[in-house]
């Protein structure tokens, strides 16, 4: 491809030396300068696809200076982890170019932002919220944009953000004055809708439509009742011992006792929910990053945006309720080619979404049977003595839990996992 020598250099500096099947497809109509709405599973390339065309237009592009550094791309992103891992990629694949960039998103120091983006930018990644509130103070104006890159377009509907983002829209340039690009796992009839309302005559690439999830995520779902799930983790981390783990529940409120019940039996765990505040957030994924925390349980805060290499587990302890947040949940295993494995634990009360997950996916998860030896039973709430406990160390496994008689032990409340 013809691309800059800076932009290049960013690629190989990173490591990448072939372009996946989305970006096989998206890249040479990007860098043509056509607005592009991609499809692809997650963890595939999209964001490298939409900064690599951005980087080569500015730098083939260059305006005459303005005494207001206006960002010339703008991108939008539903969640503050996804604006964040955007901003780390930019970084990475940009680090030759020369170009700045910067990202606002809300729960941290406000004023900072503030001032920073009050110094210009050549490439803003925001929230919608924080992106509005700064743009009505005049801290920046979009009159510049060239490049528009929505990403994630259907959770920002999900999440309710579909009125904030028309309002940028509507105060960008005109559509036949920039190029967009609208990236997601999944396309909706909404979503489409709206791309062609706002971008110029949109060129819709998908790569693999038949198959949802990641080809190399190996599926299995245990069938089980709500007070024999902690004992079947548990054992599962002994047949087979994991390496970084993801663990998604429906509710901050499950979130934070699966984290605890977690430390009281020897695992180092912490739980990242939506409320959680944004610098404690981003610390608990740095230490799962780095290798420091093997274990984090989360909400679906965390099902986009978390780009970490070598998740071995994903494990849905809560079923989720919004078969396509299963999609996004598995893949944060499996990415960029690598394998993993996708565990679901089915109970009785989220089990009526496994039918519209498996709907979606195209395909019926494989059961399993969990044998007895399976479940270990799991050491009370209050033990004092689990900080240190090695795993190795417990009772060998058990009988099968009675049912009924372990609901009483899931846990305490706390106030968070940290």
């Amino acid at each position: 491809m013809d691309l800059p020598e800076p932009v290049r250099q960013g690629i190989g500096a990173a490591g990448f030396t072939a372009c996946t099947p989305i970006q096989q497809q998206a890249l040479p109509l990007a860098l043509a300068g056509k607005d592009v709405a991609g499809q692809a599973q997650t963890g595939t390339g999209k964001t490298a696809t939409f900064l690599i065309t951005a980087f080569t237009r500015l730098l083939q592009h260059r305006p005459p200076a303005l005494p207001e550094p206006d960002p010339r791309t703008l991108v939008v992103a539903p969640t503050r982890e996804l604006a964040v891992q955007i901003l780390q990629d930019a970084e990475q694949l940009g680090r030759f170019t020369g170009l700045s960039m910067q990202a606002v998103y809300g729960g941290i120091d406000y004023r900072k932002q503030r001032e920073l983006l009050q110094q210009g930018c050549d490439i803003l990644i925001g929230t919608p919220g924080r992106l509005i509130d700064y743009f009505k103070q005049h801290v920046y104006s979009l009159r510049r944009v060239e490049v528009l890159v929505i990403d994630e377009a259907d959770r920002l509907f999900d999440m309710g953000f579909i009125a904030d983002l028309r309002f940028l829209l509507r105060r960008l340039p005109p559509y036949h004055k920039r190029q967009s690009m609208l990236f997601s796992a999944t396309l909706s009839y909404a979503v489409m809708e709206l791309a062609y309302e706002y971008m110029n005559d949109p060129i819709k690439v998908t790569a693999t439509p038949e198959q949802v999830t990641a080809a190399n995520v190996e599926h299995v779902l245990y069938h089980v009742g709500s007070h024999e799930k902690l004992p079947i983790l548990l054992g599962l981390f002994r047949r087979e011992p994991p390496g970084r783990v993801l663990i998604f529940v429906n509710t901050k409120r499950a979130g934070e006792r699966l984290a605890c019940r977690l430390n009281d039996n020897g695992y180092k765990a912490k739980a990242i929910t939506g409320d959680l505040e944004q610098r404690l957030r981003l610390r608990l994924v740095h230490d799962f990053k780095s290798g420091r925390l093997p274990i984090l349980v989360a909400t679906d805060v965390a099902s986009r945006g978390l780009h970490v290499e070598d998740v071995s587990h994903v494990i849905n302890y809560d079923l989720p309720q919004d078969p396509e947040n299963y999609v996004h949940r598995v893949g944060r295993t499996a990415r960029a080619g690598a394998s993993g494995k996708a565990i679901s634990l089915a109970c009785e009360e989220y089990v009526e979404s496994l039918e519209d997950i498996e709907n979606l996916t195209g395909f019926k998860i494989p059961v399993e049977e969990p044998p007895d030896e399976l479940f270990v039973h799991p050491q009370p709430p209050h033990h004092r003595e689990s900080k240190g406990h090695s795993p190795a160390a417990r009772k060998a496994p058990g009988s099968r839990p009675r049912r009924g008689g372990a609901k009483g032990n899931f846990g305490r409340n706390v106030a968070a996992a940290s």
